[in-house]
């Protein structure tokens, strides 16, 4: 059985606890420095009360924020000082940048960090609430939900999939020499698909490194399911070969990206 702290469970949080106990794990959480009102909702959601945030760290597999997103940052700092070494879930709505700050203190500490965005009400009815993960174990953390009123989502295995996809295309067309009629016909049939990749390359060339691990663990997600992982892997393939211009100062353009993936 896994176990999972939540921090906190306050309306929304402890509905996402609440699911995750459905989904067969032991969810706990620590009462120090709480309110009555929280204590309550944890009591009605038969989570189990570790008193600390050290001790609910030290049990802990799996640590999921659900706080104010203003918040976010210093949760992260107490949990990364409490030297939690598991996976550490920012459900939170913070911006992009909040996001990777919180995941390099969460990292920092030992923790391997997944990021989260919770859409819709706190989950106490089935097809109202997507839990959306991304991150190197996230499709671990999504099954701990499996069978709950929280769909969780597992984002990279479509979005940033589909982004290796297209630059293993252009770098393919580059190639064979026919890049310039691959974005000509993409001008007429699919008018979006070349800015798409475009913007595969700035967005996401600096984080390649990051992306070998999640499309690994999709990979062995699809392969536990029954299901073909070799797309998933050839998308790790491709994102360990970018993973050097991880410190560049401007993306590279295509055509160096389409010489880095087919020398």
């Amino acid at each position: 059985m896994t176990t999972i702290g939540i921090l906190h469970p306050g309306e929304m949080g402890s509905s996402v606890a609440a699911a995750a106990r459905a989904g067969g794990s032991r969810v706990i959480w620590a009462s120090a420095g709480r309110g009555e009102a929280t204590r309550r909702r944890a009591v009605a959601d038969g989570l189990e009360d570790v008193d600390t945030l050290v001790r609910l760290a030290r049990e802990s597999e799996i640590i999921l924020s659900v706080c104010p997103p203003a918040s976010a940052p210093a949760v992260a700092r107490e949990v990364a000082a409490a030297r939690f070494g598991g996976t550490f879930v920012d459900g939170n709505a913070v911006a992009p940048a909040t996001t990777r700050t919180i995941g390099e203190i969460v990292t920092a500490g030992g923790a391997r960090f997944v990021d989260g965005g919770i859409i819709g009400p706190p989950a106490r009815k089935a097809g109202d609430t997507r839990l959306y993960l991304s991150g190197p174990g996230a499709a671990d953390v999504a099954a701990r939900f499996k069978g709950s009123l929280l769909e969780a989502i597992v984002l990279a295995g479509w979005n940033k999939g589909s982004q290796a996809l297209l630059l293993a295309i252009r770098a393919l067309a580059a190639h064979e020499g026919v890049d310039a009629a691959l974005v000509a016909e993409w001008a007429r049939s699919q008018p979006d698909v070349t800015a798409r990749s475009e913007r595969a390359v700035s967005a996401n060339i600096k984080k390649a490194w990051r992306f070998v691990g999640e499309m690994e663990e999709i990979a062995a997600t699809f392969d536990a399911a029954g299901l073909p992982d070799g797309f998933h892997d050839a998308a790790g393939e491709i994102y360990r070969r970018l993973a050097g211009w991880k410190d560049t100062a401007t993306p590279p353009s295509m055509a160096e990206v389409a010489k880095t993936l087919a020398p």
